[in-house]
């Protein structure tokens, strides 16, 4: 059987541990052959964003055509957007080279560090032409605050409520991340054909975690390419994030956010 193919349309990470770097890593780990649209690049490292150039939106659509019209891709997952032209010359392509095709939409605006990685004007033009495209969005707790125009959730009670409310924002599904939130647990809420199912895992002590919005995601759309519903695709997502974290934490990469380990599981096989 062919390779299942999986596109990422996001920015790029020069220090390799986010955007279209750790996307392409996790689907390599995953089995899944990854293709890309670059959005933007970015001077970044593990302490921060130092400089972002954004792609023109007619080349990053001419990308997305060159992939779309040649690989047999069962797959996309969306990053780094930069600014609502981008968006819209994204949602464009797809709706006409890939009408079916599952689409995993982290919406991405700031980085790790705190460095704003969407234009504030473009916030309307994720909720209006990008969220309606979703086969599933991954915000977390900050980005479902600034696409809700709310406040931070601080409880779980009040991330079920922004789940609902991000929910009828037209999504056909929503993973809300609890990443940034406290206690023991990160506990992650996923609405799916009508309900929500909570899941948990034990939260790990660790600066570690760039890129891991764009490691969860891209590991979703690469389930939904090796044909994975999608509460299986999430799951299996959610584990092997978990476990690349774990693995990451004496990576020894960078002098701040370092990244998790992406390649646990190859070097383990060695």
């Amino acid at each position: 059987m062919p390779r299942p193919i999986a596109l990422t349309i996001a920015g790029s990470d020069s220090s390799g541990g986010a955007g279209i770097q750790a996307d392409l890593k996790t689907f390599s780990a995953l089995g899944v052959y990854g293709a890309s649209a670059i959005t933007a690049l970015t001077a970044q490292n593990t302490r921060g964003v130092q400089g972002v150039h954004s792609i023109p939106p007619s080349f990053v659509a001419a990308q997305i055509v060159s992939v779309l019209d040649d690989l047999d891709v069962r797959a996309v997952k969306t990053g780094m957007l930069a600014d609502a032209a981008i968006i819209a010359a994204v949602v464009d392509c797809l709706a006409e080279r890939a009408p079916n095709v599952p689409v995993v939409v982290d919406p991405v605006m700031v980085a790790t560090s705190g460095d704003v990685l969407l234009a504030r004007d473009a916030i309307e033009t994720v909720r209006r032409r990008l969220i309606p495209r979703a086969t599933l969005i991954t915000p977390n707790l900050p980005e479902a605050a600034e696409l809700l125009g709310a406040p931070v959730a601080r409880s779980e009670a009040e991330a079920r409520d922004q789940l609902v409310r991000l929910a009828n924002l037209g999504a056909n599904a929503v993973l809300l991340k609890g990443g940034h939130g406290s206690g023991d647990e990160a506990v992650d809420l996923l609405a799916i054909d009508g309900h929500v199912i909570r899941l948990a895992e034990p939260r790990i002590s660790t600066r570690n975690t760039h890129g891991t919005g764009c490691t969860l995601s891209a590991a979703i759309a690469a389930r939904l390419a090796l044909g994975d519903d999608l509460e299986t695709a999430v799951r299996h997502a959610k584990a092997y994030v978990h476990a690349a974290i774990v693995a990451g934490q004496d990576l020894g990469v960078g002098r701040g956010n370092g990244p998790v380990d992406h390649l646990f599981a190859m070097e383990s096989a060695r």
